[in-house]
């Protein structure tokens, strides 16, 4: 069975028409005697939307019971019986309600385009997965609702539905969009100017991109080799030297010329790793191309001219931009040059532009190379059993053994020479070839004592012999050369696993991550500098070691990251062979920095909300839980002081005592707002003493009434070392607390135990207890649980008591009671058995 088609009609922003689209194209498809049916499709009571839905069939949706309320979902069951040759199939994004086949509609659809159903269906832009991070930093909202890009990219056809933000917010405006209640709201946020034309040029982007995909996808399909100009796209050869930064401003502006235009970057680096290319120019050019709009790549090709026309045609480039060469004029008998390789070989549908600049004819250095890097002792060695290995051979062989034999004494110098080979490279083996021939001319090859050769085969001999002896020093070097670079290979790859696992997991700190640099290279200091302008002063945003670099120009080796920041090393300067791993390292500097920043503004950022949301809720606060109390007071004395009635005796002590109540509430009230700021800000300032628990938790209970709470304290519990007044305080809220919420004729019971170094404190109601996943929202802030009525209190209590828990050492969650009800368990530190006298104050110093 043929999988069906899909169709998606992609929206810049929500209102733009995308429903009434796909609606339009379904009245075409019936009037042209395609079956078509409606599978779902949400009108939002917009009228011209649900005029659409007139005249087509749909099919009946599925109700779904949950939480107590009846929902309605596609039905895929009943399209996949109904089978149209085409369904309609509205927000593709959207989550089912729990209970329903799949979790998402786009699985839904995936179902019917199995069954060979074609499928239309809508989307908007901010529900792309990918794009969700962009979406919410323009418009400050998260979408919850997102599909997988791939399942659109997968689209046989996608359609862009777009309009201008103006005559967008004139359509809401008009209330074709939303209720009229909600129209000015959703102008005033969501559908501002800005945010439209942000959604609507991310649309317009990833639509761009998709056709770039469809057109590269049928040149390949159809193996178009040619170059189809449909916008023009410059690329830039880049060789590491000073003249890049011209050629890319040239580039830039060529780009200008023509509508869309894209400016591609290319460095072509040799696969063997050797480049006379500066690590440091190639950042800054890295950093300009970027800062111009166009993107930066990296290839690997032994043959240059060939590797960049290969780039060229694999981006359906127009135009390559190279610099006119910089060999001098003696150096063209090398070779025509990549310039002139590439305007040759280029073909009629690729232009190249040869670009004069100041480094012309000024020549270029040849590509250096550090050897195999095998020690300074090693290479030493080599060159010893080189040169004085053949001499000493020669001593013992004259004097000896004299009668060996011409082929015999040709394979022990041939062994001294792999053995320099092996010790010192090449150099000191091609030495030992050289001076083991003369050697062996003149001691061992009649006539002897003279450079000339009687016997022609000796001569052949020798001839073998230096051939054998080159080779066999090449060979061996050349494996030692390789054995070398991929040990180094390893041991880059572990270095830069190490740190794309950091990147994953965000874990290195700065400073972990620049003693990391200095441990790998053997580094005395490693400083991250940065600038915040061309011409401001350095400053080190983190180093480790004695003595950082200040500016990057006393450093050893500096590694520039963009235009503003630097890693600066001192200790040795480093080969360029280590400068791709230092580069890694420095951006992930750069990213570490970032990152620290944007959790510490992340974090005060946390701080200001929590702030702000403890002054709106204070503000709620003062503007009613504590006119309560007042408005009781004052209703009582307005009565008190009126003249028209004669109060009885029993009624006058009635309403002082409810003048007296209120004033205890609102002295209440006003104390622990008090304490709630004291705590925000930092001001509770403990005094640690020993004291009895049995004469704290008694002081604590002169809120409740007396029947109410049942104690049980045992006279043998070791002192605690707590601050008197703030426990008192903690104690009283939570016994409040309990008592508030204690069933009547239940007395709530306050134990306290001994657990090693500490006491427990246990107040244990029979209330309705709370719930696992609200037991730490209960000691935020103005948080009131369950329905506790607006009157009894700001919310404050259990917060506070966590506080000053927490201020003098100690610890307060909740747990359940076995057989219903909380149990508040406050735990304080227990007294050392010895420490300094402290004086006797009063508790109320800390209150």
């Amino acid at each position: 069975m043929a999988r069906g088609k899909l169709r998606i009609y992609l929206g810049a922003a929500p209102g733009v028409g995308k429903t009434y689209a796909m609606l339009a194209e379904a009245h075409r498809r019936v009037e042209r005697g395609t079956d078509c049916a409606v599978a779902f499709v949400e009108h939002h009571h917009r009228p011209r939307t649900e005029v659409m839905l007139h005249g087509l069939e749909q099919v009946p949706r599925k109700e779904i019971q949950y939480r107590g309320s009846t929902f309605t979902e596609m039905d895929v069951d009943a399209v996949l019986a109904r089978r149209p040759r085409v369904a309609l199939v509205d927000e593709l994004p959207h989550t089912n309600i729990p209970g329903s086949r799949n979790t998402k509609r786009w699985q839904d659809v995936e179902e019917l385009l199995a069954a060979g159903i074609d499928v239309v269906s809508t989307v908007n832009i901010q529900h792309l997965e990918s794009l969700g991070d962009v979406v919410e930093s323009i418009t400050g909202v998260r979408q919850q609702e997102t599909v997988p890009d791939e399942v659109v990219r997968r689209a046989d056809q996608i359609e862009l539905v777009d309009m201008s933000p103006e005559a967008l917010r004139r359509r809401m405006a008009h209330g074709n969009i939303y209720k009229p209640d909600k129209v000015d709201a959703a102008l005033a946020n969501y559908f501002r100017p800005g945010n439209l034309t942000a959604l609507r040029e991310l649309a317009l982007l990833w639509v761009a991109d998709r056709v770039d995909e469809y057109l590269n996808e049928y040149r390949r399909e159809h193996r178009v080799s040619t170059i189809w100009g449909s916008r023009e796209r410059i690329v830039v050869g880049l060789t590491g030297g000073p003249e890049g930064r011209t050629l890319i401003r040239r580039a830039a502006r060529l780009a200008e010329k023509g509508a869309g235009g894209e400016v591609l970057a290319v460095y072509i680096s040799r696969s063997d790793g050797l480049t006379a290319a500066s690590p440091k120019e190639l950042a800054v050019q890295r950093t300009l191309v970027e800062d111009l709009g166009g993107t930066f790549h990296h290839v690997v090709g032994d043959d240059i001219p060939v590797a960049l026309l290969d780039f060229a045609r694999g981006v359906n480039a127009t135009q390559i931009v190279l610099g006119v060469s910089r060999r001098r004029s003696w150096q063209v008998i090398f070779g025509p040059g990549v310039g002139a390789t590439v305007a040759r070989d280029s073909g009629p549908d690729l232009d190249v532009h040869l670009i004069t600049h100041d480094e012309v004819g000024k020549g270029r250095g040849l590509p250096v190379t550090s050897g195999t890097r095998l020690g300074r002792s090693r290479v030493i060695w080599g060159w010893l059993v080189g040169v004085l290995g053949p001499v000493l051979l020669t001593w013992l062989l004259t004097s000896a053994a004299p009668a060996v034999g011409l082929a015999n004494d040709m394979l022990l110098y041939l062994t001294l020479t792999v053995a320099a080979a092996l010790l010192g490279g090449l150099f000191p083996a091609l030495a030992s070839a050289v001076v083991g021939s003369l050697l062996l001319n003149w001691y061992f090859t009649p006539p002897v004592h003279t450079l000339t050769i009687a016997d022609p085969k000796n001569i052949v001999a020798i001839a073998i012999f230096v051939g054998v002896a080159v080779s066999v020093a090449s060979v061996v070097d050349l494996a030692a050369r390789r054995t070398h670079q991929a040990a180094r290979l390893r041991a880059e790859s572990e270095i830069l696993s190490f740190l794309a696992g950091n990147v994953l997991r965000g874990e290195t700190t700065l400073e972990a991550l620049l003693e990391r640099v200095r441990e790998t290279f053997g580094m005395e200091s490693v400083a991250l500098l940065e600038r915040t302008g061309e011409t401001a002063p350095w400053t080190c945003a983190g180093s480790v070691g004695p003595g950082p670099a200040g500016i990057p120009e006393d450093a050893d080796v500096d590694v520039p990251v963009g235009d503003h920041m630097a890693l600066s090393l001192r200790g040795r300067v480093l080969p360029a062979a280590d400068r791709r791993v230092l580069a890694a390292f420095a951006a992930q500097a750069a990213v570490v920095l970032d990152r620290q920043r944007l959790q510490s503004e992340a974090d005060r950022a946390k701080e200001l909300a929590e702030g702000n949301r403890i002054r709106t809720a204070l503000l709620a606060a003062v503007s009613h839980d504590l006119r309560t109390p007042l408005a009781g007071i004052k209703a009582a004395v307005t009565s008190l002081r009126s003249d028209d009635v004669e109060w009885s005796e029993q009624d006058r002590a009635d309403l002082l005592e409810a003048i007296e109540e209120g004033a205890d509430r609102l002295d209440n009230l006003v104390g622990n707002l008090l304490d709630m700021s004291r705590l925000q800000t930092g001001t509770v300032t403990p005094i640690i003493r020993e004291s009895d628990l049995d004469e704290i938790v008694p002081m604590a209970l002169g809120g409740v009434p007396e029947d109410s709470v049942e104690l049980d304290i045992p006279e043998t519990l070791p002192m605690v070392h707590v601050d008197r007044g703030l426990l008192e305080r903690a104690v009283a809220n939570v016994v409040e607390n309990a008592v508030k919420y204690s069933p009547a004729g239940e007395r709530v019971l306050v134990s306290a135990s001994a657990l090693a170094d500490r006491v427990e404190l246990r107040i244990v109601d029979r209330g309705p207890g709370v719930p696992d996943e609200a037991k730490d929202r209960i000691f935020e802030p103005f948080q009131r649980y369950g329905d506790s009525p607006r009157g009894v209190g700001v919310g404050l209590g259990l917060a506070v008591a966590r506080g000053f828990a927490e201020a003098v050492g100690g610890t307060l969650h909740a747990e359940d009671t076995p057989g219903g009800g909380l149990t508040m368990v406050l735990t304080v530190p227990t007294a050392p058995d010895r420490r300094p006298e402290q004086p006797d104050l009063s508790a109320a110093a800390t209150s």
